[in-house]
């Protein structure tokens, strides 16, 4: 069977520079935000960076969270007690994408329509798992993996 031509969103996004310049105007436009600023006024100055590694390894990208920050469950556990609210998760999303344009990222609607897929998906994930008494995830859960629109949900092998 032919190897697949299809770039992974990561590679058409523009590789790992492409989400270090996403993630570092993101955390810019957030320190100014009055609704984000006070959950990301003590983020570590390497924030932005494992943000980064996140995102690149969830579009196809290699796997430098999961072995660097052991992978989805670590995220979640980030996110733990956090309490965040619904107009802050919309905020997140739409600061995210603004960032997406500022970052030169593709604005085909094929790679727009994943990217904001997984921004929907993702930021939930974070709201729910930021709730009282939300559990940390299992250490076996695996990363998600978003592609161009396959079917069979973010944790596709």
């Amino acid at each position: 069977m032919p190897e697949s031509t299809v770039p992974t969103l990561y590679e058409w996004a523009g590789g790992m520079s492409a989400f270090e310049r996403l993630t570092e105007i993101f955390y810019q436009k957030v320190l100014a935000d009055p609704l984000l600023q006070p959950l990301f006024q003590h983020m570590l100055p390497e924030h932005a960076h494992y943000v980064a590694q996140f995102l690149a390894e969830v579009f196809g990208g290699p796997p430098s969270y999961s072995a660097e920050r052991g992978g989805h469950a670590h995220m979640v556990s980030e996110h733990l007690n956090r309490h965040l609210t619904q107009p802050q998760r919309e905020q997140f999303v739409r600061l995210l994408q603004a960032a997406a344009d500022d970052a030169g990222l593709p604005t085909d609607p094929e790679f727009r329509s994943a990217f904001a897929a997984y921004l929907e998906w993702g930021s939930r994930i974070a709201v729910l798992n930021s709730e009282p008494g939300a559990k940390p995830a299992d250490p076996s859960t695996p990363m998600p993996h978003w592609g161009w629109g396959e079917v069979g949900g973010p944790y596709r092998g």
